[in-house]
C-alpha cells in the first residue's frame, strides 16, 4: 500500500478528522469489598442521563498484568488503600452510554478485604483519585440500598445478582 504526501496542512487536518476513533473493549478488574451486607462502592455521575450510580473501585488491566495486581495497583493509586485477600468472584460484560459516548468492558471481579481496620468504619467515605483529578466518592452502601424500587443502579449490570449468587 503506498501512501501519498499531504499538500497542504488543511488538507492533513481533514484527512485527521474523517478518520474514525476505534471502539476498543476495556478489559477492567474490579473489587468488591463486603462487610456483612455492605458493599465498599464508589457514586459517579451521568450527566447526560441525570443519573447518580454506583460502582466498585478498581480500573484497567494493564498490559502484561493478571486481574488481581490491577486492582491492588488501582486501589492503592486511587485512595491510596491496600487490599489483602483477594479472591475472584466471576467476569461480567458491560456494554453501556456514559456522557453520551457508547462503551465496552470485560470486567474481572473481585472479593477483597482492606488491609487497614480504619477503612470498615461506617463513617468512612474516601475521595478516589487518579493523577490528580477527582474521580468519585467512596462509602458503604447496604446490598438493599440497591435492591430497592427507586434505587439508583449499581454497575455493572448484573453485579448484584452476582454477589447473591
Amino acid at each position: 500500500m503506498s501512501t501519498q504526501p499531504i499538500e497542504s496542512p488543511a488538507k492533513a487536518h481533514i484527512y485527521m478528522a474523517k478518520k474514525k476513533k476505534k471502539r476498543r473493549i476495556r478489559p477492567l478488574a474490579l473489587c468488591v469489598f463486603r462487610r456483612g451486607d455492605k458493599i465498599f462502592v464508589s457514586r459517579g455521575y451521568d450527566s447526560h442521563k441525570d443519573e447518580t450510580f454506583y460502582r466498585p473501585i478498581g480500573g484497567r488491566i494493564e498490559f502484561g498484568e493478571q486481574g488481581a495486581e490491577a486492582v491492588v495497583r488501582e486501589v492503592s493509586e486511587e485512595i491510596q488503600a491496600e487490599v489483602v485477600d483477594l479472591s475472584f468472584l466471576g467476569s461480567l460484560e458491560n456494554i453501556f452510554t456514559y456522557e453520551g459516548e457508547p462503551h465496552h468492558e470485560i470486567l474481572m471481579i473481585y472479593d477483597g478485604r482492606f488491609s487497614d481496620p480504619a477503612m470498615n468504619r461506617d463513617d468512612v467515605t474516601v475521595i478516589g483519585a487518579d493523577d490528580g483529578d477527582i474521580l468519585y466518592e467512596g462509602s458503604w452502601k447496604t446490598l438493599d440500598f440497591f435492591r430497592a424500587e427507586d434505587a439508583p443502579p449499581l454497575y455493572p449490570a448484573g453485579l448484584l445478582d452476582l454477589l447473591d449468587s
